[in-house]
């Protein structure tokens, strides 16, 4: 598969006329709870030559290809992407940190990664993962009988407000980094990972009675969570922004 998305990302630079500086693995096989059967979500960060920058009018800045079962791939320009970490973006501060690198320009990435620690706000990530376990749990997890894949997707974002809580740092993709740093209920811990190795394995984990540990500890959390007030942070300028965008579109212009 590898060898496929490799194709992919060439020919995306070919018929785009693009860059590729940075491509990733995104959703559950970075995360660390996939399936045996889990499609490839890749994500990527691209740039132009610099021509394509100084044009009055407003052009496209993604690039999203076709999507089928076992691939999903898509990115966004690199000024796009700088706008978005001006905003503490949280995907793609996940993306700049996956544990599954498929394209790596290094005399770019390190720009954008050397710039997280001055973009990360601690009030923009808690808010979008409390906003997602939310809702992934109202869709999935109410009543007697819940959708029991579904509970990663509740359990990920949780911890992930647990980790800014306690780390107040960007938080990390891997969902069993996340279980080991914010959780100290050992036999919680336990019935989790019994229930990440069973996903991993291939089982079906379609609708089933409530898991009562996991759930109890869901309900309990969300509701502590709500009421927590993250520090706010202001927002930055753009002048870090700017030197980073202006070195990646100047270098990338000359090696074209």
């Amino acid at each position: 598969m590898k060898e496929r998305i490799l194709k992919e990302l060439t020919n995306i630079e070919k018929h785009n006329n693009v860059k590729i500086i940075w491509a990733c693995e995104s959703g559950s096989r970075a995360w660390g709870f996939e399936s045996k059967d889990s499609d490839h979500d890749v994500r990527f960060i691209y740039c132009h030559d610099i021509n394509w920058y100084l044009s009055v009018e407003e052009q496209r800045d993604v690039i999203e290809q076709p999507i089928d079962k076992l691939l999903d791939i898509n990115g966004w320009d690199i000024r796009k992407a700088l706008k978005l970490l001006r905003k503490s973006n949280p995907p793609l501060l996940e993306w700049l940190q996956s544990p599954i690198v498929y394209k790596n320009i290094k005399e770019y990435s390190k720009l954008l990664i050397k710039l997280i620690p001055g973009y990360y706000s601690s009030q923009n990530c808690y808010y979008h993962y409390l906003h997602m376990a939310n809702g992934n749990f109202r869709d999935y997890l109410r009543g007697e009988e819940v959708w029991i894949k579904k509970y990663f997707y509740v359990l990920r974002p949780i911890f992930a407000c647990r980790w800014i809580e306690k780390i107040n740092q960007p938080v990390p993709m891997e969902f069993e980094i996340l279980l080991e740093k914010t959780l100290n209920d050992k036999i919680l811990q336990k019935e989790i990972i019994k229930l990440l190795n069973r996903k991993k394995s291939g089982e079906e984990l379609d609708y089933a009675q409530r898991i009562p540990a996991i759930s109890d500890f869901i309900e309990n959390e969300l509701e502590r969570l709500k009421n927590n007030k993250p520090a706010k942070s202001k927002l930055p300028g753009y002048s870090d922004l700017n030197e980073v965008f202006r070195k990646i579109i100047y270098n990338s212009h000359r090696t074209n």
